[in-house]
């Protein structure tokens, strides 16, 4: 069921609005670097849900995977190396002035490639159906939001990632519940 409240809300409200003040939060940057960094996690996704969360909204896992694996490519393709890029001329950029500029302009373009990303994935959630985006069913608080984002996320639960050295995977959840901490509990069903 789509609350009609609810979706005026997040047309008030555009993720990308929403992503900028919670990642100025305290730990929420540093939360956000983690779980891209060590878990692979596409942060404008991780934002997103937390954008639907704060308004009592859930994107469904099957229609959400056409969506995952079209922004999942625009990741890879376009943000993903303006990343890398920008990263890797961080020794040069503090020795020089022109290449500092460079990497000024990459973060740039960086942010309005994130932004672009985020206004992809708040459409799909404007036009969506209720099959695709409905009320979250039941309580999520603050003390399972933490594993509510990792299971939205995750296929397969953090203990799974063998691969993974505990210190990594204590980071991970550290990361979520950081993060989860900074969010508003989202309202019950009216």
């Amino acid at each position: 069921m789509r609350d009609s409240n609810r979706l005026q809300r997040l047309q008030q409200r555009p993720l990308w609005d929403f992503a900028l003040a919670l990642y100025a939060k305290p730990g929420v940057e540093h939360a956000c670097l983690i779980l891209q960094d060590e878990a692979g996690v596409d942060v404008c996704e991780l934002l997103f849900h937390c954008w639907l969360y704060e308004h009592g909204l859930a994107a469904e896992p099957g229609p959400l995977k056409a969506i995952r694996e079209e922004r999942c490519r625009w990741q890879q393709q376009v943000t993903a190396p303006l990343r890398q890029l920008r990263r890797g001329l961080k020794p040069q950029a503090a020795q020089s002035e022109s290449i500092s500029t460079l990497r000024k302009t990459l973060q740039t373009a960086e942010i309005q490639a994130e932004r672009e990303n985020l206004q992809c994935w708040q459409q799909w959630a404007l036009l969506s159906s209720e099959q695709e985006v409905s009320v979250i069913k039941g309580s999520i608080n603050q003390h399972n939001i933490a594993q509510w984002l990792q299971d939205t996320l995750f296929l397969l639960p953090l203990d799974n990632f063998s691969s993974q050295a505990p210190r990594v995977r204590e980071d991970i959840q550290s990361a979520f519940l950081a993060l989860a901490s900074q969010l508003d509990r989202c309202e019950s069903p009216r």
